[in-house]
């Protein structure tokens, strides 16, 4: 009797303890007919207790059918107990997601399952919107990469020219136009021969704007491949054409909020020209091969050695681009027309030629200085820094010499001053000097796998700048070769 009791006991306390658990816990056959559920089951799927006997498994789980549901009756038979995640249909046909355990049961000569289920519907939803912040970071993450590697790319070396240098009357009217127009939005286009600094103006404007805590992006227009402009200036899409191999971030994307520096502008296509009015006039662009229309935010800050207002009369450069861009003009003057800037120039170019090569700093005399102001500077100031820092490294005891060409015309060459005290020497055409430039710049670009910019590359190897070896590429008509 005793015993009796303690069966009935432990039967009322099971169904008790079943009927209070948080977790749907449903009863079925083998032939999915549910037999019996707990109120969390009702709750769950939105059905009263009857109704839900009066169900199969498949009324609840659309996605069940006999084929499916003979696999899993077998598998459970083997295994006794599965876990998976499934999907369940409530009585007013939204869709829950739920981790289930189902159990194999032989009861009286039958077969039964008895399957708990819980709801992960939040807790998926929850993981889901964590997944969702992952990608956003790691797309955040691979956008910044992009950028520093498009930076590192790209970047030359601002201080190139070092600091502002000097106190010519010239210099003085620029520095004081760079006043006026850094804290404006204003457009500015710097106009002056290769080699004057003009980039280090429009870096001093950035530095002065309030787009100062974002990034100056530099783009070289004379170095673009024309059937790449798009994507330099917009950037494209993984697949937009062969070789897009990834999605890239375009020069405008890269400078929001900041400054873009259209170096020679000059050079763009004509035909190119109406995409960028578009980006400065109305602030939108869409990525190569990509439909999405973006907005972005640029000062620019453009820069020619041409004269523009020529160009436009000749027919070469679009008339509305050049005034969008003429709002403030700032005429850099060459080195020739400010000389009493060059012996500041030449001292602060010693000084950081002698740290840059790890060596004592020569003593600047009155007669190197006379040396240096008495060349007409083709070259300008970017002329000025190569001729010193040559020195520089050649230098080892006694007086600092300066190679300068003997004449004002031999623009682009710095020769031996003691060329003509040396013996056998064959004397060699303008066509054979020009032959071996060229032959020495292609040999330094097929070295750096044709990099011009940055460490490493082409520029750095033949000791120039980067846009001394463009203009020099440039004039000997130097591209790169394309492999089918």
């Amino acid at each position: 009797m005793q015993k009796k009791m303690d069966i009935e006991t432990d039967q009322e306390l099971a169904q008790f303890t079943i009927e209070r658990s948080a977790d749907s816990i449903i009863w079925h056959d083998c032939a999915a007919n549910i037999k019996r559920v707990n109120g969390a089951a009702c709750k769950l799927l939105g059905y009263s207790r009857d109704e839900l006997l009066e169900r199969t498994i498949q009324d609840i789980n659309p996605d069940s059918n006999k084929k499916s549901w003979a696999k899993f009756w077998k598998r459970l038979r083997k295994e006794k107990v599965l876990q998976f995640e499934d999907s369940h249909t409530k009585k007013d046909g939204t869709a829950i997601l739920t981790e289930v355990t189902a159990n194999f049961i032989e009861f009286k000569g039958q077969e039964f399952a008895v399957g708990i289920s819980r709801d992960i519907s939040e807790r998926k939803r929850n993981e889901e919107e964590r997944a969702c912040a992952l990608r956003e970071i790691e797309k955040l993450k691979r956008e910044l990469e992009l950028q520093n590697e498009y930076l590192q790319e790209e970047v030359v070396d601002l201080q190139a020219f070092g600091d502002i240098v000097g106190k010519s009357p010239a210099l003085q009217a620029i520095l004081s136009q760079i006043e006026m127009v850094a804290p404006t939005d204003a457009s500015s286009l710097i106009a002056g021969e290769s080699g004057t600094g003009k980039e280090l103006i429009a870096h001093e404007i950035h530095s002065r704007s309030s787009r100062n805590k974002h990034a100056m992006v530099r783009v070289n227009c004379a170095s673009i491949p024309r059937e790449l402009y798009e994507s330099e200036f917009f950037g494209h899409i993984k697949g937009a054409f062969t070789g897009a191999v990834r999605d890239r971030i375009g020069r405008f994307e890269l400078a929001n909020q900041g400054t873009l520096f259209l170096d020679e502008i000059g050079e763009i296509p004509l035909d190119l020209q109406s995409k960028l009015l578009r980006v400065l006039q109305e602030g939108t662009f869409e990525k190569v091969g990509d439909e999405k229309t973006r907005n972005v935010d640029v000062r620019i800050i453009a820069a020619s050695n041409r004269d523009l207002k020529v160009e436009v009369e000749r027919g070469n450069f679009r008339e509305d681009l050049f005034y969008r861009l003429n709002v403030f003009p700032i005429e850099v003057p060459p080195l020739r027309k400010r000389k009493e800037d060059i012996p500041l120039l030449a001292a602060h170019f010693l000084g950081l030629a002698a740290k840059r090569f790890k060596k004592n700093e020569p003593q600047l005399t009155q007669a190197n200085v006379l040396q240096l102001m008495n060349y007409d500077w083709p070259g300008n100031v970017r002329e000025l820094q190569n001729v010193i820092e040559r020195s520089v490294i050649i230098f080892q005891k006694g007086k600092l010499k300066f190679d300068l060409p003997k004449s004002s015309t031999d623009k682009n060459m710095i020769v031996d001053t003691d060329w003509d005290k040396k013996e056998d020497q064959e004397i060699l055409t303008f066509a054979e000097i020009r032959m071996l430039d060229q032959e020495n710049i292609l040999k330094a670009l097929a070295e750096t796998g044709w990099k011009i910019f940055g460490k490493d590359g082409a520029a750095q190897l033949l000791g120039a700048p980067p846009t001394t070896l463009l203009s020099r590429m440039k004039k000997l008509q130097l591209r790169k070769p394309h492999y089918p």
